[in-house]
């Protein structure tokens, strides 16, 4: 009973942001019968609209509790039921070499990403997560990172954002490069792996190349994918030392990681069957989306609009170099 009244509090802010998810997930289906693909993706769409409300009419005091639970916890919880979705045997398949270079790339993308952004004049924080969203998983990676860096909400509306926005220009564009560069179905499979954003997306970039390129593409992705882990942890060790502090073993290494990581080893012992593999898929998407709207809702669009420019410039020049890193080492691996 005593929690009731906490509970009450969240009420109205999840509610808000469940009622923009909807809205997103109807413009996305929308898109899907007019065109027969989707141009604006779902999480796009769900924190932009989030970013608009809070811009026209405000946040009314009663709706930040639930704003704030839904962006963070839901978000956590999402992070959670997407280890459900990787098996450590399918990693394996891969081959060790292959392995190996995908880990080089990322913490090559990952200083690259920063350095560019720093160069640009990002600050530490916003670098850090504009880096960390192109170079492993995009919105998971950067929400994932936010709270071990304590990014302000600003930082991570902006970064989600304009790389979301980039992410959709690489599905439509990489394709291109796949007669462009004269390269096997197997190289482009590594290419849309290591460059990519999300696992959906390295599926609508590599299902027109062929079954080789979009099998190869999602295991490099799902690779890529656990990487967060090890990076989020490393930047909280990172974060203990610039402060001198000790930080709590929650910061170092949050609960969502671990959370992540033994739904991994349950799906990879059989604990979780295949069965339940859609439903942790379709959970996994819709608390991000309600997480993304939330997010959006905790907004202050002049400050996302005052960064836009840099971020956008350093999401561009981040993408490229990534293309180019995954491009030499495809070629290297074939």
């Amino acid at each position: 009973m005593l929690l009731l009244p906490q509970f009450r509090q969240l009420i109205p802010g999840l509610t808000l942001s469940i009622g923009i998810t909807l809205l997103a997930l109807l413009a996305e289906r929308l898109q899907q019968q007019a065109l027969g693909w989707v141009v604006l993706d779902g999480l796009v769409i769900a924190i932009m609209a989030g970013i608009a409300v809070h811009s026209l009419f405000g946040l009314a005091t009663r709706f930040r509790a639930g704003v704030h639970f839904a962006a963070k916890t839901v978000l956590e919880v999402a992070i959670v039921l997407l280890g459900g979705t990787i098996s450590a045997g399918a990693v394996l398949q891969i081959g060790p070499m292959v392995v190996a270079a995908i880990m080089l790339v990322v913490v090559l993308a990952l200083a690259l990403s920063y350095g560019i952004g720093r160069a640009l004049g990002l600050d530490a924080r916003l670098a850090t997560l504009v880096a960390c969203g192109n170079s492993i998983c995009g919105n998971s990676a950067i929400m994932a990172t936010a709270p071990v860096i304590k990014a302000p909400a600003d930082d991570v509306a902006a970064a989600i954002a304009f790389t979301a926005a980039l992410g959709v220009l690489v599905v439509l564009l990489l394709p291109l490069g796949f007669t462009l560069l004269g390269v096997s179905e197997w190289q482009y499979g590594v290419i849309a792996g290591l460059s990519v954003y999300a696992v959906p997306q390295v599926l609508a970039a590599t299902v027109p190349v062929g079954v080789m390129s979009t099998q190869v593409g999602t295991l490099v992705k799902l690779i890529r994918v656990l990487m967060l882990g090890p990076v989020v942890l490393a930047l909280g060790l990172m974060q203990k030392n610039r402060s001198h502090s000790t930080l709590p073993l929650s910061t170092l290494l949050p609960w969502f990681i671990l959370g992540f990581l033994a739904m991994m080893g349950a799906r990879s012992t059989g604990v979780l069957p295949d069965a339940i593999l859609p439903t942790l898929h379709r959970a996994s998407a819709t608390f991000t989306l309600i997480s993304m709207a939330a997010l959006g809702l905790s907004v202050d669009l002049r400050s996302v609009i005052a960064s836009g420019g840099r971020v956008l410039a350093a999401g561009a020049l981040s993408i490229v170099a990534l293309i180019l890193l995954a491009t030499v080492t495809a070629l290297i691996l074939a």
